[in-house]
C-alpha cells in the first residue's frame, strides 16, 4: 500500500485559508451576523461618557456651545437678542427662551463671542457711539470679544466687559450700552450686574481640545486614546460572543497628524491600533463616521461647537463628507478586518433634508466602492424622520446596502412613567414592528446600531435589567445584518457592556 504525505494538502489548505483571510473572509456563512458594540467616547469625544476627561480645564463652565442668560437685577428682566439677530440687544423679557440665550465661542479661558439664535454675534454698534449692543455681524473679530467677570462670593452674578474696556449696563429696557466703568458693588442697584443661568451645555470633542487649548490639549487626548479602550478590550470582547465593534470617527480624522484647530493629532494612530487588535483576536470592525463637517445634527456627539446643524448647508461639507469616507476605506480595505464602513451617524430632520442625504449617500457608496467591493455600506435613518423606510430608493440595486436604526426606550416622554413590564412589552410589540417595517426579504440589510439596556425605570432590579436586556436582544437579533450596544465603556454603568457582562446582566 502506497503511502502518501498530506503536508502537501495540509499545505495548500492552509495557503487557501490565508489567501481568504487576508482578503477580506468573503466565504462567511449567509447566516453570519453583526454582534457588536459601540466604542463611544474614544476618538469622538462624549463628555457623559467620561466627565473626567474635562476635569483640568482651566474655567471649564464656559466650554464653547454653552447656553447663558443674563437677568438684570435692576429691571428685572433678561437680555434679548431682539427679532433673534440682526438688530440690537434689549432688556425687556420676562421670561427666557430661545431668543434670550447666548452661545458661546470660547476664545480663550476669560475671553469669548456671543451667538445667538439666528447665528449671528454680538459686538458694539461701530456706526453709532460705539458703545450700544447689536447682534449684526455673521463673523467673529475682536470688536465681538467680550469677558465674563464672575463674584467671587456668588458665581450667578456677573458683568460683562466688552471690547471697549467698559462693562454692560442696562439703562432702560430698550437701551443695553458699554459704558460703565466699574466700581460699583454687586447688589440688585447697579445696572452693569446680571444673574446668569447656564441653560446649556455641550461636552464634545470641539468643548474638550478647545477647551484645554493647543498645548495642553494634544497631551490630554494622546493619554485618552491610549487608555480608555486597550488591546485587553479586543480580547474580553472576542471571548464574550461579541465578534464586532462600531467604531465612532470624528471627520478631522482624514487630516491626521494636522488636523485643522482646535483638534489634535493621533485619532488615526489609534484607530490603526484598533484594525491591528481586531485582526489578532478576529474581530470585525465598521467605521462609522459619527462627526461631519458642520455637524450633521447639533449634538456634542458630532462635535458641534454651538449647537448648529450646519452639515449640508454647502456642498462643501459633503463633498469633504466624501472625502473622509474614501480616505478611511482606501486606507484599511485590504484589511481583514473591516466589515462595514457607516457614512454618516444621526443626520437630523429636517435640516438634514432627504434630498441632501440622497446626494452624499450616493457619493460615498461609490468612493467605498472605488476601493472595495466587500465592505458593507451603512446609511443612517435620520433622527426624527417619520419614514423609516425613506432610504429603501437610494439603496436600490446597490450591493451590500445597509440601513441603520437606532433604538432606545429612552429620551421620550413616552417611556417616562412605563413600569417594567410595559417597557418589555414595547420592546416585543412596537420595537419588533418598526423592525419588521424596514426588514424586507429584497430590500436593504438592517443594523440596530445603537440600544443599551436602560430606561426610566426607577429602582429596578438586577433581575428586571437582565429580562430587559434579553427582550432586546431577542428582538434586534433578528435584524438581518446585526446589532450594536452602545457602549463598551461608561461611567454609567447600565451603558456599559463591559460592566453588564461583567455583572452578569446580560450574556451573549
Amino acid at each position: 500500500m502506497a503511502f502518501y504525505s498530506t503536508k502537501p494538502l495540509l499545505s495548500l489548505s492552509f495557503l487557501f485559508f490565508m489567501v481568504s483571510y487576508s482578503y477580506g473572509r468573503v466565504n462567511l456563512s449567509s447566516t453570519f451576523k453583526v454582534k457588536a458594540v459601540n466604542l463611544g467616547g474614544w476618538l469622538v469625544t462624549e463628555g457623559w461618557i467620561k466627565p473626567s476627561l474635562f476635569d483640568g480645564i482651566p474655567n471649564k463652565d464656559f466650554l464653547d456651545g454653552t447656553a447663558l442668560q443674563f437677568k438684570s437685577v435692576t429691571v428685572g428682566k433678561y437680555l434679548c437678542a431682539e427679532l433673534g439677530g440682526g438688530t440690537i440687544i434689549v432688556a425687556n423679557r420676562t421670561a427666557a427662551s430661545s431668543w434670550e440665550k447666548f452661545r458661546l465661542w470660547r476664545i480663550n479661558e476669560t475671553s469669548f463671542n456671543f451667538r445667538v439664535y439666528d447665528k449671528r454675534f454680538v459686538g458694539l454698534d461701530t456706526n453709532g457711539k460705539g458703545i450700544d449692543l447689536v447682534a449684526v455681524s455673521n463673523t467673529a473679530g475682536s470688536s465681538e470679544t467680550f469677558e465674563i467677570v464672575r463674584n467671587s462670593d456668588d458665581e450667578s452674578r456677573v458683568r460683562i466687559k466688552a471690547p471697549n474696556g467698559f462693562f454692560l449696563q442696562v439703562k432702560t429696557e430698550e437701551l443695553v450700552t458699554a459704558d460703565y466703568a466699574g466700581g460699583g458693588g454687586w447688589g440688585d442697584d447697579d445696572p452693569s450686574v446680571f444673574v446668569m443661568t447656564i441653560a446649556g451645555r455641550l461636552q464634545g470633542e470641539f468643548q474638550v481640545t478647545n477647551g484645554y487649548g493647543p498645548n495642553k490639549a494634544p497631551q490630554i487626548m494622546r493619554e485618552h486614546w491610549a487608555t480608555f479602550i486597550v488591546e485587553d478590550d479586543f480580547k474580553f470582547i472576542a471571548e464574550n460572543g461579541v465578534n464586532a465593534v462600531r467604531i465612532p470617527v470624528g471627520w478631522w480624522i482624514a487630516s491626521d497628524p494636522t488636523p485643522p484647530k482646535p483638534y489634535v493629532g493621533g485619532s488615526l494612530e489609534a484607530l490603526d491600533k484598533a484594525f491591528t487588535w481586531a485582526q489578532k483576536y478576529g474581530v470585525k470592525i465598521i467605521i462609522d463616521l459619527h462627526a461631519a463637517p458642520g455637524s450633521q445634527n447639533g449634538l456634542e456627539h458630532s462635535s458641534s461647537r454651538d449647537g448648529s446643524q450646519e452639515w449640508g448647508l454647502t456642498d462643501e461639507t459633503i463633498q469633504e463628507s466624501v472625502s473622509v469616507i474614501d480616505f478611511l476605506t482606501a486606507r484599511y480595505a485590504k484589511s481583514p478586518s473591516l466589515y462595514a464602513v457607516e457614512l454618516l451617524n444621526e443626520p437630523l430632520a429636517p435640516g438634514a433634508t432627504l434630498d441632501m442625504l440622497n446626494e452624499y449617500y450616493k457619493a460615498g457608496y461609490n468612493a467605498i466602492r472605488e476601493h472595495s467591493s466587500t465592505a458593507y455600506v451603512v446609511m443612517s435613518n435620520r433622527i426624527g424622520a417619520s419614514n423609516s423606510t425613506e432610504l429603501f430608493p437610494v439603496t436600490s440595486g446597490l450591493t451590500r446596502a445597509v440601513i441603520d436604526v437606532h433604538y432606545y426606550n429612552l429620551f421620550s416622554d413616552i417611556f417616562d412613567n412605563m413600569t417594567v413590564q410595559q417597557n418589555i412589552n414595547f420592546i416585543n410589540i412596537n420595537r419588533t414592528a418598526q423592525l419588521n417595517q424596514v426588514t424586507t426579504s429584497n430590500g436593504p440589510l438592517t443594523l440596530v446600531g445603537e440600544w443599551v439596556a436602560e430606561w426610566q425605570v426607577r429602582n429596578a432590579t438586577t433581575e428586571d435589567y437582565q429580562r430587559f436586556a434579553k427582550a432586546q436582544l431577542e428582538v434586534y437579533e433578528r435584524a438581518s445584518f446585526g446589532w450594536a450596544y452602545w457602549t463598551l465603556k461608561n461611567v454609567n454603568n447600565h451603558w456599559s457592556l463591559d460592566w453588564m457582562i461583567k455583572n452578569g446582566y446580560i450574556k451573549l
